[in-house]
Parts: C-alpha cells; sequence; structure tokens
C-alpha cells in the first residue's frame, strides 16, 4: 500500500496546472484555459494555435480546383484512348 504525503499532494496541484510555477511568465490557453508559456504558438495540452498568424496557412482555393480539373483531365483522356 503506498503512503500519501503533503508532498505528494504538492506535486498532483503542480501537475494539474501544468507544473509551472507562480513566477513564470504563464497565461491561461484561451481555449482549454491550461497554463502555458505566455510566448507559445501553440497550446501543448488542445494542440490549438493561439492566433491565426501562428496557424499554418490553407491552400487558396483555386490551387485545389486547379489541381482537381487537370486530375479530370488527364482521367478523361486516359479512359476515351
Amino acid at each position: 500500500m503506498t503512503r500519501h504525503t503533503a508532498e505528494d499532494e504538492w506535486d498532483d496541484e503542480d501537475e494539474a496546472d501544468g507544473g509551472f510555477d507562480e513566477g513564470d511568465d504563464t497565461v491561461p490557453c484561451p481555449y482549454c484555459r491550461r497554463l502555458i508559456h505566455e510566448d507559445s504558438e501553440r497550446c501543448p495540452y488542445c494542440e490549438r494555435y493561439m492566433s491565426a498568424e501562428d496557424a499554418p496557412g490553407r491552400k487558396p482555393w483555386w490551387i485545389v480546383a486547379g489541381a482537381a480539373v487537370c486530375l479530370l483531365i488527364v482521367l478523361g483522356w486516359l479512359l476515351s484512348g
């Protein structure tokens, strides 16, 4: 049987807030509310980006549409031959 001490309880509380000390530069994540480093680009817990500038960009719709049209043209050429 394991015996729990006051120090064990402190460790559990420390883990609950991400293991950061009060003196660390931490802020709550705007999505999951867990403490993260102030200059983090992404939350290590919910893995969401802190701002739109940090998030990777999506490909413009016209590139995806152009690739789909090219594939359809090649497919039609292969099936007609």
